[in-house]
Parts: C-alpha cells; sequence; structure tokens
C-alpha cells in the first residue's frame, strides 16, 4: 500500500504526538499523587477527561463536518494540546488537574475527528483494513516505547523535564501537522 502525503504526514506527525504524550503514560497516577491527589482525584481526572472530550467529540464533529477550515482547526488542536501539555509544570494541586484535562479534552475533540476524516479520505478504499491497522498499531506501538522512555526520564530526572520534553516533542508534531496547510493551497 502507497500512503499519499497527506497521510504520511499525518501519520509521521500523529507518530510523534503519540510519543510526547505516551511519555507520561502511567506516571500520570504518580503524578497526581505528587501533587496532593489521591485515588479518587485520579479517577475524577481521568473521568472528566474522557466524558468532556466525548461529548465534545460530538459537538465539534458536528460543527466542522463541513467547514472549510478542517485542517486549521486540528492544527489548532494539536497547538492546544502542546499548549496544556507545558501547563503540567504549573499544576499544583488538584483542581488545577482537573481544568487541564478539560482543556486537553477540548484539544482532542478539535483534532481527532479531524484527523481520523483526513485519513480515510487518502485512503484509495475507506475499507483498507492495512491503512487501518497502521494507524492504529503506530499508536500502540509509539506510546509502549514512549512509557519506558517517559519512566527513565522521571526516575532519573524529574518531572519537570519530562513535562518540558513531552511539549518540545508535541509541538514539533504541531509544526509538522501544520505542513498540511501548505498542500491544501
Amino acid at each position: 500500500m502507497n500512503f499519499s502525503k497527506t497521510q504520511r504526514i499525518l501519520l509521521f506527525a500523529s507518530g510523534l504526538w503519540f510519543f510526547g504524550e505516551g511519555l507520561l503514560g502511567p506516571l500520570f497516577a504518580v503524578f497526581t499523587e505528587k501533587i496532593g491527589g489521591d485515588i479518587l482525584d485520579i479517577t475524577w481526572a481521568w473521568s472528566l477527561y474522557l466524558i468532556t472530550s466525548g461529548l465534545l467529540y460530538f459537538l465539534f464533529g458536528k460543527i466542522l463536518n463541513k467547514s472549510k477550515y478542517k485542517e486549521e482547526a486540528m492544527v489548532f488542536g494539536y497547538f492546544l494540546n502542546t499548549l496544556f501539555t507545558f501547563c503540567y509544570i504549573f499544576v499544583h494541586n488538584s483542581k488545577q488537574l482537573f481544568l487541564l484535562q478539560i482543556g486537553f479534552a477540548f484539544a482532542e475533540a478539535i483534532s481527532t475527528p479531524i484527523w481520523d476524516s483526513l485519513f480515510a479520505k487518502n485512503l484509495e478504499n475507506p475499507e483498507d483494513s492495512f491503512g487501518w491497522g497502521v494507524a492504529g498499531g503506530q499508536s500502540h506501538l509509539i506510546s509502549g516505547i514512549a512509557i519506558a522512555v517517559g519512566g527513565l526520564i522521571t526516575y532519573y530526572i524529574s518531572f519537570n523535564t519530562l513535562f518540558i520534553t513531552m511539549g518540545i516533542i508535541q509541538a514539533t508534531a504541531t509544526i509538522i501537522q501544520a505542513r498540511l496547510l501548505l498542500i491544501k493551497k
């Protein structure tokens, strides 16, 4: 299977993004405890993120469905995610973490449905299980590697170093995704 230029950009940038995001992985629980949270705070933060992003997927999916600015919106979602990743450095309690999780939910709900539609639109056959396998498989593979690297960074250096590393990687992914804006023109 040959991937189009758009798909290659989408896959490469999302691979970087998954690596940046995956660095935190299960360390989210340790970080929550570090800022004074407990098991209920971890549960509420993650639940709030999933419920909010799920509801916003519906909303943004509908709003952006007919938009001429899908690529711009997707890049904006990636940018917001990058910005919020750097904000982890400033989180000192559970309430701040809850607000940050809501921010992440907005960012994901803006960008992910568009990413999926752009990837599907550029498949020769939308039912191509190999194409979807590459898209889904890369996220798991890269996230698995990132979790191990994130643990090493946090163990040997610090959470702040982890968050800065995550943000830089995600900023790079955002810049790469922005190349889609050049293809569109």
